[in-house]
């Protein structure tokens, strides 16, 4: 008997756990009979009607944007209460965490990189909240010397490491630091060789690198916010800075900024020797403009693309000659060339060095004189080498199917590191020789985890328009396929990002529980290139949802759950799939998890950064655009209706996606909602979009994720 199914036993007949190779069932005793939620009543000012090119739409809620209000405050609370009084009801939800908890236990190294003298690698030793830089002066020393701990940037765990540079002397550390999950950042800067703290702070840092030029550093940042606008204010004039060692922030030199443009990122970064700056312009997500300036010279700031059709992502440098990955006539990308000479001529054509293949380009590296090229092949990595001329030197040997990193090291190193890692096994970093091109166990994680027990299958399901779509589904080996298993389907279809297989320790509890993951790669995302992100933005964003529900019905009609035992979830982007698609569907699934969801797509662009993501959704004060998001808009499309058991989660520091989607999204499905499954929301506390949450944090949310979904899969 599994462990889910010792620990429900004991339970006093509230809860029953079949055997392994049996489907999961979930007893409710009829003494225990659940009462019809009582929600808090939350206010609906009527009187908030806005005209959308001649439609008028109510936004009774609005109240709740202003997430600095005592009112709004108070409403937090009372949702809270409501939602950890349900949850502490269920009798299995620590026995849960107590199990998340020791799966979480287990020692795990980053990937090593090597800085002046020494080889760096992050080490957490299984429970801490953030993980620690180490440092060794050879690889085969196994106890580093503790560079920087980012668990005492502040009391509570809620401080994070955001990013970080080192000088090319690997003398000085820049390092940012967010607060409370948000976005903003402070940067600071330590002597690792001193181990002395310098005075330089930055402040009002978003969407930014780090990168060193001589005795200081180039970074982006946005004019200081309003005290009451910090976490929803919209981010604008985003600039271009560099900063001298040693200098107040107040006298660094503005590099660049784009007064005429104020809904603009710009970002820069230098090559390894300094010898250029590499400077993009962007207005979404996708595209940028490039400029290059020699760094040497007294040139100035050279612009090479105009425009924002193409992604230009800058690789490296082999004297002066610069790459490129671009999907400039290569949706599936393909890597670049330009000459500085030439440019400087006047010359801005680029050479095509590694052309465009079947497999979707992911990334490409310069390490040991060779381009190491990462593709995706189906959803899976495949890791190839050519030389600088592009020719093809063969391909690494993974250990099967998976996620790989890209290969990290420096241009001159014989040896580089990857990561690796499959829905079923857990993040091992192997060495690649880049002569022969073969991979060396370096770091093995040990997790309370027989993988061996498990299987991932990839199986192809038409979509509604006959699209095939892939997914990935793991399970327990030889279960049964009964169509009664509980299962979690997974998507997120935005922003060309791919969802690959990697290993999740909140998932093992479902396949341990003789339950199913299943992860659809479905339109919108980057699995299998621009075309295929294309396919799911703007007036094609309904393929996203038409995929993700085909998902639900082939899992149900190939036998491996049914309605009643199926939860999807998504966050961020895939919080705005499990909302639209639960509104359009709800008869599909028991359970639902929307995750710090983009919910109100006619007021997304109000807030932060949400206006850079209009290259996928459209924005509603275009007249076509408004037709289409009216249409799918979760929070417009809430009726009247019997919708499954729900948990919106969210956090009040969340400045990528503000709160405010959630708050207003689960009051109005908490107002329309006829049936008695419990729709709730959890909103952490102290917390962000999920970066750099603590790790307590993290376990609690997701044993409580996991505890509402056996809870409401009961029959």
């Amino acid at each position: 008997m599994n462990y889910l199914g010792r620990l429900f036993t004991c339970m006093i007949a509230l809860v029953c756990m079949m055997s392994c190779n049996k489907k999961t069932m979930v007893v409710m005793p009829e003494t225990q009979v659940q009462q019809k939620m009582q929600y808090p009543n939350t206010f609906r000012d009527n009187s908030v009607i806005d005209d959308y090119h001649g439609t008028q739409v109510a936004d009774p809620y609005r109240w709740l944007e202003d997430d600095n209000s005592e009112e709004t405050k108070a409403w937090v609370t009372e949702q809270n209460t409501v939602t950890f009084d349900y949850l502490d009801q269920i009798p299995f939800r620590d026995s849960l965490k107590q199990r998340i908890e020791k799966l979480w236990n287990y020692e795990r190294f980053g990937i090593p990189f090597q800085e002046g003298d020494y080889y760096y690698y992050f080490r957490n030793n299984g429970l801490q909240n953030q993980s620690v830089l180490y440092r060794v002066d050879a690889l085969d020393k196994e106890d580093g010397e503790l560079v920087l701990d980012p668990n005492k940037f502040s009391e509570d765990g809620t401080s994070s490491l955001g990013g970080m540079s080192f000088s090319d002397s690997g003398q000085f550390l820049a390092y940012q630091v967010s607060e409370g999950g948000s976005d903003w950042r402070t940067v600071k800067v330590r002597d690792v060789i001193s181990g002395d703290m310098l005075e330089d702070q930055l402040e009002w840092i978003k969407f930014s690198g780090l990168s060193w030029e001589g005795d200081g550093f180039y970074y982006s940042r946005y004019p200081e916010p309003s005290a009451d606008g910090e976490l929803s204010a919209k981010n604008e004039y985003h600039s271009v800075y560099y900063h001298k060692l040693g200098q107040e922030q107040s006298a660094d030199e503005l590099i660049f900024v784009d007064k005429e443009n104020p809904q603009r990122n710009a970002f820069a970064v230098t090559s390894s020797d300094e010898k250029f700056l590499i400077l993009s312009t962007s207005e979404s997500t996708s595209g940028n403009e490039l400029y290059i300036k020699a760094l040497d010279t007294e040139d100035a700031l050279q612009k090479v693309v105009e425009g924002f059709d193409h992604d230009y992502n800058f690789i490296g440098n082999e004297g002066n000659v610069l790459y490129f990955l671009s999907n400039a006539d290569a949706p599936k990308m393909q890597l670049l060339s330009i000459n500085y000479n030439e440019l400087k001529a006047g010359n801005t054509a680029f050479d095509i060095v590694i052309p465009q293949g079947v497999d979707v380009l992911r990334s490409v590296t310069l390490v040991g004189g060779k381009f190491f090229a990462l593709y995706m092949h189906n959803a899976s990595s495949k890791i190839s080498a050519f030389d600088l001329e592009g020719n093809d030197l063969g391909d690494v040997e993974l250990p099967g199917i998976g996620t790989s990193s890209r290969v990290v090291g420096k241009k001159k190193d014989k040896i580089g590191f990857i990561s690796f890692s499959s829905f079923t096994e857990p993040g091992k970093i192997y060495s690649l020789d880049t002569e022969n091109l073969s991979l060396e166990v370096f770091r093995s994680p040990e997790v309370d985890f027989n993988s061996s027990e498990y299987v991932t299958v990839q199986k192809w399901y038409k979509s509604k328009d006959g699209t095939s779509v892939p997914m990935f589904i793991t399970h327990k080996k030889g279960l049964e396929l009964d169509g009664n298993n509980p299962t979690l389907l997974y998507g997120y279809g935005g922003f060309d990002i791919p969802i690959t297989p990697g290993f999740s320790l909140t998932r093992i509890p479902i396949v341990e529980a003789g339950g199913i993951y299943a992860v659809a790669n479905i339109r919108g995302g980057g699995e299998f290139g621009s075309e295929w992100h294309k396919a799911g933005t703007q007036d094609q964003k309904q393929n996203v949802f038409d995929d993700f529900i085909a998902a639900a019905e082939y899992l149900i009609d190939s036998g491996y759950t049914n309605n009643t035992k199926l939860a999807i979830e998504g966050r961020s982007n895939g919080g705005l799939l499990v909302g639209a698609c639960m509104t359009q569907r709800p008869d599909l699934y028991q359970v639902a998890f929307p995750g710090v969801g983009v919910l109100d797509m006619l007021r997304y662009h109000q807030f932060t950064i949400g206006w850079a993501w209009a290259t996928d959704y459209g924005r509603s004060d275009n007249p076509e655009a408004f037709d289409y998001l009216i249409k799918y808009s979760p929070l417009h499309n809430v009726k009247p209706n019997n919708y499954p058991s729900t948990m919106v989660t969210t956090a009040d520091h969340d400045d990528r996606v503000v709160p405010a989607h959630s708050f207003k999204y689960i009051s109005e499905l908490q107002h329309q909602h006829t049936g008695d499954n419990p729709v709730l929301i959890r909103i952490d506390v102290s917390a962000g979009h999920g970066a750099g949450m603590p790790t307590d944090m993290r376990i609690q949310q997701a044993a409580d994720m996991l505890a509402f979904m056996f809870w409401e899969m009961k029959d």
